[in-house]
């Protein structure tokens, strides 16, 4: 599909009254783990949207963009407000969570098996292990807390046991600056790949941000604390690789045309026909959003959009599925690899006085103060061992005992010998 063939319908043709804002929710209980995946991500892609175009607003002073901007943005919030309402008000934070995480380790595997940019690729594979332990310190905490597994809400789909462990990475803000792509000289994937990413872990970061001084008990809300202090380091990974020359117009046209992919992956690849109805009007919307985009580009910047994202057709679907070989594989590979500035080192690598060891003492200094370890040793003294859902043991020997967290992996020079 090229949406930029399509033709479109006014903005105002597309705007809901609060009936239209009323979708019926999911059914906590029957739906496919990645329809409630599919569900956050367009969530995070609408709330990357209004923002983005908020901070247009905010650094424009031509007064018939802002009046264009917005119209855009009023509609994008409608459409937030329907995205949102797919979630049944019976599910709860922490199965919520579960499927932030969720998503977070299937869309970031999904990208980079399809990411021709090595360091792009890096990138992605680096912070998917650190998700990856996310959910497994969630899922404890949810047997800790009520005795669910967390491997139904996942349908085992996704494996759920230690990786790069949770402590390890807690890292100076100067590692998570990376290097920028160029759009101009990047592979239509590569440009989508950031512009995903880095909405969808935005979303994560905000979500905790939000919820974790309303988690019902202590242990929980540092739990929500500690980890949404990763998920800011993470969207500061990601969104240092976009394009840091592309005009606010550029950025504008690029973004519609992302979520025009993404409603149409969503389109292509939902399992739930009245869900399936709601992606198909949401890519409707955005067609509508994506001219407008390029009208404005045409009018300020006497620019066309091929100059952004070329000729416009839609490379193969974006599709949520199990990629559990690929995070074993990336496991088995980088688990004892920590963020060194542009680049990657591993642990053994680092002088004794750098900044990874310094910050590691500032934050780390008490084990007993570090909820992510703490939500473990207590799962293992009420329950014996931790909890996990695996297909195969754990692919590295120090990571399979489940009666002790490993609080060296990642973190500590040769952790792999011990």
């Amino acid at each position: 599909m090229n949406p930029f063939l399509e033709k479109p319908k006014r903005i105002d043709d597309h705007l809901m009254n609060w009936t239209d804002m009323s979708p019926c929710p999911y059914d906590k209980h029957t739906v496919d783990p990645y329809t409630r995946t599919r569900v956050i991500l367009m969530n995070g892609t609408e709330f990357e949207n209004v923002w983005f175009t908020h901070q247009f607003h905010r650094n424009c002073a031509d007064g018939d963009v802002c009046r264009a901007l917005a119209l855009i943005r009023r509609s994008e919030q409608q459409q937030q407000k329907l995205v949102a309402a797919l979630k049944p008000d019976d599910e709860d934070m922490l199965e919520h969570t579960i499927g932030y995480e969720q998503l977070a380790v299937d869309l970031t595997a999904h990208l980079a098996k399809r990411e021709p940019d090595e360091y792009v690729r890096n990138a992605l594979n680096f912070a998917l292990l650190e998700d990856f332990d996310h959910l497994y310190r969630y899922a404890d905490l949810m047997e800790l807390e009520n005795g669910r597994h967390a491997e139904k809400l996942v349908g085992c789909y996704t494996e759920i046991m230690p990786g790069r462990p949770t402590i390890a990475h807690h890292r100076y803000p100067f590692d998570s600056v990376k290097r920028p792509i160029k759009n101009k000289e990047a592979d239509l994937q590569t440009k989508l790949s950031v512009g995903i990413i880095t909405a969808a872990e935005q979303q994560t970061m905000n979500y905790y941000m939000n919820v974790c001084a309303a988690y019902p008990n202590t242990p929980g809300r540092a739990l929500y604390r500690e980890i949404g202090m990763i998920e800011e380091q993470h969207v500061s990974h990601y969104g240092s690789l976009l394009d840091v020359n592309a005009t606010w117009l550029e950025n504008l046209v690029m973004h519609q045309y992302i979520e025009c992919y993404l409603y149409w992956s969503c389109c292509e690849t939902e399992t739930d026909s009245s869900i399936r109805k709601v992606w198909a009007q949401m890519l409707d919307v955005e067609i509508s959003h994506l001219h407008e985009a390029v009208k404005l580009l045409r009018h300020v910047e006497g620019k066309d959009y091929p100059q952004v994202v070329g000729e416009g057709t839609f490379p193969a679907p974006l599709k949520l599925e199990s990629n559990i070989d690929h995070v074993r594989a990336v496991l088995s590979g980088t688990v004892q690899v920590t963020a060194c500035r542009e680049s990657y080192a591993a642990v053994e690598s680092l002088e004794k006085d750098a900044d990874f060891f310094r910050y590691q003492q500032m934050v780390n200094c008490d084990l007993n103060s570090v909820m992510s370890h703490q939500v473990i040793e207590k799962h293992i003294k009420n329950f014996g061992q931790d909890y996990r859902f695996q297909v195969e043991e754990h692919p590295l020997a120090v990571l399979r005992n489940r009666k002790k967290d490993n609080t060296d992996v990642g973190r500590t020079p040769c952790a792999l010998e011990k």
